[in-house]
């Protein structure tokens, strides 16, 4: 990645993100064309959406990710991995999770381990992302969780869910590159809304992008009237 990457560049990896509660059929719609004419990486959607998409994008190159235990996280395992397994056999080629912020705050990182193994148990050959929410742990909760994702190898870890509590920054961008070394991809979300930020959490180490303002960002614009989410 250099500084003179484009927006197009730069839209291969977003993942164009819809996760309002009020979203209509015709605005998950309207996502999963943005996705095709922009060539987003996918489309990132709640569970309930997953079956439209996959039915919208299946001749395309756009691929359909899902939020499990979105936005909270503090769900009944066995719940995660029940709609890992449902947005999966929906067409689902990635799942978002979110960890169990409790338990990373209390370390109990047997617990934090077994949440995360058997949601990536359920998604199969899907990749799986698991959500820190950096914004409400400390450093050292930070590198916990991102070492147990890196001994289970996910497939990334991310930063935000995008709801509350901050979203991405370079600084924790950084340090979960550093984390997980270079195999392991780091997805950047929360408040990433133009080009000149995507940029700079790519530079940072960021592989991914999750973001609601992807079409301003390929126009290389920012998007003033994007949802605080994501």
């Amino acid at each position: 990645m250099t500084q003179t990457q484009t927006g197009p560049d730069l839209a291969a990896m977003i993942d164009h993100t819809l996760l309002k509660p009020d979203a209509l059929p015709q605005d998950i719609e309207t996502l999963c064309r943005e996705a095709v004419e922009w060539r987003f990486c996918s489309v990132c959607v709640n569970s309930c959406h997953v079956k439209s998409c996959a039915a919208a994008l299946a001749d395309t190159d756009v691929k359909v990710c899902a939020v499990v235990g979105f936005p909270l996280g503090a769900m009944a395992t066995s719940a995660k991995a029940f709609e890992a397994s449902r947005a999966v056999a929906d067409g689902a080629a990635e799942i978002d999770m979110v960890i169990n912020i409790g338990l990373v705050k209390a370390g109990d990182t047997r617990a934090m381990a077994r949440d995360i193994q058997a949601v990536k148990t359920a998604c199969g050959t899907a990749v799986l992302k698991v959500i820190l929410e950096t914004g409400l742990l400390t450093r050292e909760e930070k590198v916990t969780a991102c070492n147990i994702c890196r001994d289970l190898d996910v497939g990334f870890v991310k930063t935000s869910t995008g709801f509350g509590h901050g979203g991405a920054t370079i600084e924790d961008v950084r340090l979960m590159r550093e984390t997980v070394g270079p195999d392991i991809g780091v997805k950047a979300s929360g408040g990433v809304k133009d080009m000149n930020t995507a940029l700079e959490m790519v530079r940072a180490g960021a592989s991914r992008l999750g973001t609601s303002s992807g079409v301003a960002i390929a126009k290389g614009t920012a998007d003033a009237g994007a949802s605080g989410a994501y």
